[in-house]
């Protein structure tokens, strides 16, 4: 029997396991190994380090000693860091999708030895809870089924590895797509969109970043629509919650409809992204609003985010010492004494109540304040600000997870490049030059890729589709920003490596990952998640980069792609958005090149 192995792994969400009294092991074929030598099931457990409800179950349950020997005598452990392999969890989350029709973290799927799910859940409480099974329950009644009833299982393993396998490389015949195409997705955007409070549906609330590029897209092409629909969303997000008012930055969702109540954690892809759309639709209305959510933002990414190399570190724990939120939490009580006089105000411009304004299920603790733009800003705001400020930063923070993920870095890249100009700041392109610096300085792998990751021991795995591709999007924003020949030559040489990895010209589709004969099945890149898919993102930035250099070898692969999602498009319009920009990029006037930030004239000799 082997003890945890996690305690030298790089990964803080590993590392965050490596004291339970599970007998954890990375993934990696010594866990295959065994489980074969030892003829028992794999447990996958897969999370990231700023997950909420990934931390609620290691404290109650694998913390326990009994839950943890149930685990140890029946199962070989693995635990995964989501960040780190996203191939890994895309093929568990499938599973678990499959059989219970949604997904989640943390994800904890059983499996034969050789990694084929048989069965996948995400959060299971200690005790039975509202018609959920405990863990302990949960591990006892699998243990039985594969001493049992193992045929049954082995053959259930195979047929939804087999239905994974096919759904993954799902692509429908190439056909050019219909001239109304843009304007059929606008349109199940205007139907899925929540008129009273902005954003898509009417539950818990996400950005849904890809839809609102799609939108920021047909804006500039003239759709009043689409313009509406936008600056209704992102007027609701920077006066919400979700947004943090006194350190800015913003959280990954809220758990009501109005943006007001968040789950706490802060992940650079959100900001990044939301650096991006909100620099461009200042320039698109100069609406005030959307320009200080900008500037808030960039100075998050600065101050909370920022590593001395120039990257930015992956997110910021939803939990702090106090609890889940505790950071960002007021009681009325605590402002009147932190405010004195300013109180009144600020309480009306904050939305502050005096019995909390948290009501809501899975909310914070009763009787707390998240603070968000209910009111008009008084006169006092900076003040207020500073004051609240200033006392939150003596407060426990919430860890940091200091993994820099090469992908969100690319997204970084690209939303401080367009940030630059809406600022109108040279010190904002200096940011986005010394990220893309750094990265493209990163060691490459034996063939030629970018790695996964970087952390304080250097760089580690090898790049997916995601990271070429945000990164190449983000050279080529850099480029048309600055000018500066580097990025467009580095951007092109990139461009070349991933046409070579991760295109498939046979197939004529892009795939998640370089590797497509291992366990884990390559995916073909066409579907959203809350980042925008890999594949219509490099296919805009390979049709941009054919704008810039006039070379057809970009052209051809953007093309190809979005012939083979057209279908899919028009079928799914909500997931398949970036798709859908691509589509909408394609068919765009190509603008004129112009460095669109000015630069100083030079000091005379």
């Amino acid at each position: 029997m082997v003890a945890n192995g996690l305690a030298n792994e790089r990964s803080l969400y590993l590392r965050q396991h490596a004291d339970n009294p599970v007998n954890w092991l990375p993934w990696g074929e010594e866990a295959f190994a065994l489980a074969r030598e030892r003829d028992v099931p794999l447990l996958v457990s897969i999370g990231y380090a700023a997950c909420h409800w990934c931390h609620v179950m290691e404290q109650e349950s694998f913390s326990d000693p009994e839950v943890a020997a149930l685990m140890n005598d029946h199962f070989v452990c693995v635990k995964v860091d989501r960040e780190e392999r996203p191939d890994v969890d895309e093929y568990y989350m499938d599973a678990v999708q499959a059989l219970r029709g949604q997904g989640g973290w943390p994800l904890n799927a059983c499996c034969t030895p050789d990694g084929k799910p048989f069965f996948a859940g995400t959060y299971f409480p200690p005790e039975p809870r509202g018609g959920i099974p405990s863990w302990r329950e949960v591990l006892t009644a699998i243990a039985e089924a594969w001493q049992n009833q193992r045929t049954e299982l082995e053959d259930l393993a195979n047929r939804l590895h087999a239905a994974i396998c096919a759904a993954a490389t799902v692509s429908l015949a190439p056909r050019q797509p219909t001239e109304g195409l843009a304007e059929t997705v606008e349109q199940a955007l205007a139907k899925a969109f929540d008129v009273e409070y902005g954003g898509f549906g009417e539950g818990a609330k996400f950005p849904q970043a890809p839809a609102l590029l799609f939108l920021s897209q047909r804006a500039e092409e003239g759709s009043v629509r689409a313009g509406s629909l936008l600056d209704r969303t992102l007027e609701a997000i920077a006066r919400g919650g979700i947004r943090d008012q006194i350190g800015g930055g913003f959280h990954r969702y809220t758990v009501d409809r109005s943006w007001r109540i968040p789950h706490f954690e802060k992940m650079l892809y959100d900001n990044a992204l939301l650096l991006r759309l909100f620099s461009r639709r200042y320039l698109a209305t100069a609406n005030p609003t959307f320009k200080e959510a900008a500037a808030d933002t960039v100075r998050f990414l600065t101050s909370e985010l920022a590593a001395p190399d120039g990257l930015f570190s992956a997110s910021l724990d939803a939990d702090s010492p106090g609890g889940e939120g505790a950071y960002y939490l007021w009681r009325a009580a605590e402002l009147r004494e932190l405010l004195g006089p300013l109180y009144g105000s600020a309480a009306a411009w904050l939305g502050v109540r005096e019995e909390g304004n948290c009501a809501a299920p899975n909310g914070p603790p009763p009787g707390t304040n998240v603070l968000y733009l209910a009111g008009p800003q008084p006169a006092e705001a900076d003040e207020i600000k500073d004051r609240l400020r200033t006392a939150r930063s003596q407060r426990p923070r919430p860890a940091r997870d200091e993994k820099a993920v090469v992908a969100w870095n690319g997204l970084a890249v690209a939303g401080l490049a367009e940030a630059a100009v809406a600022l109108a700041s040279e010190e904002v392109l200096d940011l986005a030059q010394r990220a893309a610096e750094a990265l493209l300085a990163a060691p490459r792998t034996e063939a030629g890729l970018l790695p996964r990751a970087g952390f304080d021991q250097g760089f580690s795995g090898e790049g997916f589709l995601e990271d070429h591709a945000y990164l190449l999007d983000g050279l080529v924003a850099l480029f048309e920003v600055s000018c500066e020949e580097r990025f467009l030559e580095a951007a092109a040489d990139l461009a070349d490596r991933l046409l070579f990895a991760f295109y498939d010209p046979a197939a004529k589709t892009f795939f998640t990952a370089a590797d497509r004969e291992g366990r884990i099945p390559a995916r073909t890149a066409l579907e959203d998640s809350a980042l925008p898919a890999a594949g219509p993102t490099a296919a805009i930035a390979l049709h941009r980069l054919y704008q810039l250099t006039g070379e057809s070898r970009y052209a051809s692969p953007a093309e190809a792609l979005c012939e083979r999602s057209a279908g899919l498009v028009e079928r799914y319009p909500l997931a398949f958005a970036t798709a859908a920009l691509a589509h909408a990029f394609r068919q765009a006037q190509p603008r004129p090149l112009a460095c669109r930030l000015p630069r100083p004239a030079p000091a005379a000799s």
